[in-house]
């Protein structure tokens, strides 16, 4: 016989811990994205909430920093519905992403089979995921989101595992590489640059409004784009940007034009970092590129001092 006192599992409805989806769990889960990353064993980079695609507003647009493309997380408080089907396929198109994250706390066998199918039937390369999410509490405790994956691509396990040892060399192949250039260029580290394992480094160029340089490297390009810090509003970052819309175009040689993923004024040199032949001319290429976008900014906004 044991001492210890045990206690019971219960499970909650959604709304005991999120009165109200998009002013509560939308917000929560873009704040807490790492959870949902781990359950899906996908890396994902917030990029936006609330991301208007025609009359409708995706809940959040994420990033998948292995190899740049966009995931859709589409979440409700309630049973899946055929309503919330539709808007994901119409986000889909919109927001140009690879990956979609369908997340309820119960699915419908028809929407189960309707995220099979997708998975079976649309070419390589998409990959669709429903999420059942429930939380939890023993007594008094404080309440514990668990998020259980009931659908995914075919062969996803295998897949993974296949990866698990190519993941992690991919994060330590991506910070040997941002080390090396941080090294090579230390005028970067001034504007928040330092090594991380993913594809992108956030560089601050401006503080009001906030604009954020992302650069990149990936697998088929290096580049950079101009954004607002995580969680921003994309049409507020674009009409800050719009204002000095010529000077901005003509300083950065890149059209800028309204993006739902909230990237704006992207340039980019089709180079990649998995070949290291190639790191001394992508590493001098976004040195220039980050000079280039500073002195645009700094000229704009007139916010920070002498460029790199």
């Amino acid at each position: 016989m044991t001492d210890i006192e045990f206690g019971r599992l219960e499970y909650l409805p959604l709304r005991d811990a999120w009165k109200h989806e998009a002013h509560d769990f939308t917000p929560w889960l873009a704040e807490n994205i790492d959870q949902l990353s781990e359950a899906i064993d996908i890396p994902l980079e917030l990029t936006g909430t609330e991301v208007a695609v025609t009359s409708f507003s995706a809940d959040i647009l994420a990033r998948n920093p292995t190899d740049g493309t966009n995931v859709l997380i589409e979440n409700q408080l309630e049973t899946t519905d055929h309503t919330h089907l539709g808007q994901i396929m119409t986000y889909l198109a919109g927001l140009d992403a690879q990956t979609v994250i369908w997340i309820a706390p119960k699915f419908r066998e028809a929407h189960l089979s309707a995220i099979n199918w997708l998975n079976e039937h649309t070419s390589d390369g998409f990959s669709f995921f429903a999420v059942q999410a429930n939380v939890v509490r023993i007594g008094d405790s404080p309440f514990a989101p668990i998020f259980e994956v009931v659908e995914k691509p075919n062969d996803w396990e295998r897949a993974i595992k296949l990866k698990s040892k190519g993941n992690s060399t991919v994060a330590d192949y991506y910070f040997t590489f941002w080390d090396v250039f941080v090294t090579e260029y230390p005028s970067v580290a001034k504007l928040g640059g330092t090594p991380v394992r993913t594809s992108n480094i956030w560089l601050s160029l401006n503080e009001d409004p906030k604009i954020i340089l992302s650069i990149y490297a990936s697998k088929t390009n290096c580049g950079c784009f101009l954004r607002g810090p995580r969680g921003a509003d994309a049409d507020v970052v674009f009409e800050s940007l719009n204002l000095h819309k010529e000077s901005l175009e003509t300083a950065i040689g890149s059209k800028l034009e309204p993006r739902a993923s909230g990237h704006f004024l992207t340039t980019w040199k089709e180079l990649s970092y998995l070949d290291k032949a190639n790191w001394p001319d992508i590493m001098k290429w976004l040195a220039a590129s980050i000079q280039t976008y500073e002195k645009a900014i700094n000229t704009t906004f007139d916010d920070f001092g002498p460029p790199l």
